[in-house]
């Protein structure tokens, strides 16, 4: 495996989780029996901890000559360049520059990104946006896996 990187949330999304968790708690312990405060809090908890785990579960891998991220997958010899971006250009490739058949997996709490140029002519999709912690790290993999990305790119 030449790159992976699960995209995790925040540690303080799992403090914030836990201060609405007990606020939950609080309000309904007041309100009902102690079983069932704690039983729609147990309810609610597992619920927030499943979500987080799910969303912050996407992964992207290199590996076997194939770019994974997300669900999506590509041979990495179709890929045609990988650039990584910095906050702002990041914000402008997902916000006013966005062409709408780019595939995304973007997370709110990781700011910059790569932008891979897909060089499929079948494809329908110009490229993908990936949120990465590593944006240089994923670049500089996709180019030393696919070496005519580097190229491109």
């Amino acid at each position: 495996m030449s790159y992976a990187e699960r995209l995790t949330v925040p540690l303080r999304w799992w403090a914030q989780a836990t201060m609405l968790l007990a606020s939950l708690w609080l309000a309904f312990v007041v309100a009902l029996p102690a079983a069932a405060a704690w039983t729609i809090a147990a309810i609610a908890a597992a619920l927030v901890a499943g979500c987080l785990l799910w969303y912050g579960g996407a992964r992207i891998t290199i590996t076997d000559g194939e770019l994974r991220a997300g669900r999506a997958h590509i041979p990495t010899r179709l890929v045609g360049g990988a650039d990584p971006l910095d906050a702002e250009a990041t914000r402008r490739i997902a916000g006013v520059e966005a062409d709408a058949r780019a595939y995304l997996l973007l997370r709110p709490y990781l700011k910059r990104a790569v932008k891979v140029e897909i060089a499929d002519p079948a494809d329908p999709t110009p490229y993908w946006l990936l949120s990465t912690r590593h944006p240089d790290r994923l670049a500089n993999a996709l180019a030393t896996t696919a070496p005519e990305a580097g190229a491109a790119g």
